[in-house]
């Protein structure tokens, strides 16, 4: 079948190219280096919990605040991903290749990597515990530890992914059988998903469905495929600005989206979603399907939810204008783990690590935190810079001519 990349076409094609090339110099070669050849020690200046864009943003500031030989990063993970292209992953547009590279290769020089899982935070006394046996002390606690993926939470997942026609672009195993469902597409219902959680980058679940849209049509299926979006929210985008803008869009393409729509059963097997009407708890649809991309429901890591820096929900408990935890004055979050009233995108965490890298400076200078800036706004407004951020970059894919 023919990729994305190949039927996009037009006089605004290229402002595709463009958002290509601009996700490609975003995952390109980044010349860091991990400091594996240091002694690992037992105590840090400032240890970071977590190698996503938040932990290494915040080391990459850190070293340049202590040093590197003080700063070292907590992380599992053998490969870093740049996950936002995963979108065009899924869409035929990119190779899910081009998204990871070593973990090694992107920790700042000198820092070190101490490559195990986080089992339990003491910030009473000022330590961490790690699945290898290892007890880490600091002095300054850096939270990033990103936003867990429950496909557990519904029935029958993850191994209805065994089966054809299902995917999800938010799994580095299951992105690639998004695209393999759009190329075995021939006639039906193609659904995508939006769950009731808070999630990871909130426009993703519409950017796949624009994308395989435009497949659809330059491939000729459009007028087989019925295309729909179920979605958990009362509300197209949370930004009445960009909903407005969406929902043209949505007419134009004939799209149909039903909302308070929760899925919670996938039958893999006879190619079934079950969905809960949300308004009408316990009334469930069953809907046939060709095509489904699920966007899984999420929630904290585990190791936070019952840990001493967690809200009630679970989240890592913040001052919203500092980053600085409300309880421990030397403990900080940045990005998806957090409570902040922000989107969980790259895009706040590149807002966010501004705030948090004055608030530590002043910290150490035994100074008071200032409550200013992108975080000291209202919740909304601080919701509106980052979505935003988020719609603009996906503008080029929604304006092109043919989609």
């Amino acid at each position: 079948m023919t990729p994305l990349a190949t039927v996009v076409s037009g006089p605004r094609a290229r402002l595709f190219a463009c958002f290509l090339r601009l996700g490609t110099q975003q995952a390109g070669p980044v010349q860091l280096h991990t400091g594996a050849g240091l002694a690992a020690k037992n105590h840090y200046e400032v240890l970071v919990l977590g190698g996503g864009s938040g932990g290494i943003t915040m080391a990459a500031r850190m070293k340049r605040r202590v040093g590197a030989d003080n700063v070292a990063i907590v992380e599992p993970s053998e490969r870093h991903f740049y996950q936002p292209i995963w979108t065009l992953v899924g869409a035929g547009a990119k190779q899910l290749s081009s998204s990871g590279r070593p973990t090694a290769s992107v920790i700042p020089s000198g820092v070190e990597w101490i490559k195990a899982r986080v089992t339990e935070l003491n910030p009473d006394k000022n330590c961490i515990h790690t699945d290898n046996g290892k007890e880490i002390s600091y002095k300054y606690l850096i939270i990033a530890l990103g936003i867990q993926l429950d496909y557990e939470k519904i029935k029958g997942l993850p191994e209805g992914f065994e089966h054809p026609k299902i995917g999800s672009n938010y799994s580095v195993k299951t992105v690639e059988k998004t695209w393999k469902a759009l190329q075995d597409f021939k006639e039906g219902n193609a659904i995508f998903t939006f769950p009731n959680t808070p999630v990871k980058c909130a426009g993703a679940p519409q950017k796949i469905m624009y994308l395989s849209e435009a497949y659809f049509r330059k491939t000729g299926k459009r007028s087989k495929a019925n295309i729909i979006f179920n979605t958990s929210l009362g509300a197209i985008f949370g930004v009445k600005k960009y909903a407005a803008a969406l929902q043209e869009i949505i007419q134009e393409r004939n799209l149909t989206v039903n909302y308070k729509q929760n899925l919670i059963e996938v039958r893999a097997d006879r190619q079934e979603a079950v969905f809960e009407n949300l308004d009408k708890p316990g009334e469930t649809q069953v809907i046939s399907y060709e095509m489904l991309h699920v966007t899984p429901p999420m929630s904290p890591p585990d190791v936070l939810k019952t840990s001493p820096v967690a809200d009630a929900a679970g989240w890592v408990d913040v001052d919203k204008e500092t980053l600085q935890h409300k309880k421990y004055p030397n403990v900080f979050g940045i990005g998806d783990c957090t409570n902040l009233p922000t989107s969980k995108t790259a895009a706040a965490v590149a807002a966010q690590s501004g705030v948090l890298d004055r608030t530590i400076s002043l910290i150490m200078k035994n100074q008071t935190p200032t409550k200013k800036g992108l975080l000291g706004r209202t919740s909304h407004s601080a919701e509106v810079v980052s979505s935003g951020y988020e719609l603009r970059m996906a503008q080029p894919l929604l304006s092109l001519d043919g989609f």
